[in-house]
């Protein structure tokens, strides 16, 4: 889509919606003033017709290559939620599991967040569709289109998601600390 900026500065997030068929990933920094900066962002895709084994090796290679291109400080994966078609919600969760160990194996540490916790980040409602979601991405990021397709999108905001996130969670559990007995 576009080339990775010049500089980096602040905290740099890989967002993960994860999916067999279709895996987004979107890279962002943090910058001043709570602003975000498109980095990266791509779609690994894999065929249905082919052994889960190999579509969970190829989703690896993906996700090691952006780890590798970008080396994000975070990643943030959506979490699995509920759904009525369970072969579905197994795909995903193993997709969601191949990027988790990835960051892991890297000592990165690894956010979930639900789908309706991203919308509400990114649009200001939970309940927000995905063209809602993708109209306010092109706005934060400042991109000349809505990045496509839709999985795209998604990682770009649960990256937005977790790096406004990410501050006030660390500062939260830094003063729990300081507050507990030693």
């Amino acid at each position: 889509m576009f080339a990775d900026p010049p500089s980096r500065s602040g905290l740099r997030v890989l967002g993960v919606d994860p999916g067999l068929t279709r895996c987004g990933l979107g890279v962002v920094d943090l910058v001043g003033g709570g602003r975000v900066r498109y980095v990266a962002a791509t779609t690994v895709r894999s065929d249905a017709s082919t052994v889960i084994g190999d579509r969970l090796v190829l989703l690896e290679h993906g996700i090691e290559e952006y780890l590798d291109a970008h080396r994000p400080d975070a990643v943030a994966v959506e979490r699995v939620f509920s759904q009525h078609n369970v072969r579905t919600v197994m795909g995903t969760a193993q997709a969601g599991a191949v990027a988790i160990l990835a960051a892991s194996r890297r000592g990165l540490p690894v956010a979930l967040h639900t789908p309706s916790e991203v919308k509400a980040a990114v649009t200001g409602s939970g309940r927000a569709g995905k063209e809602q979601v993708g109209l306010m991405v092109t706005r934060l990021l400042r991109l000349a289109e809505v990045p496509k397709p839709a999985d795209t999108a998604d990682a770009l905001a649960l990256a937005i998601c977790h790096a406004w996130r990410a501050p006030v969670s660390a500062r939260r559990a830094d003063a729990l600390a300081a507050a507990m007995p030693r």
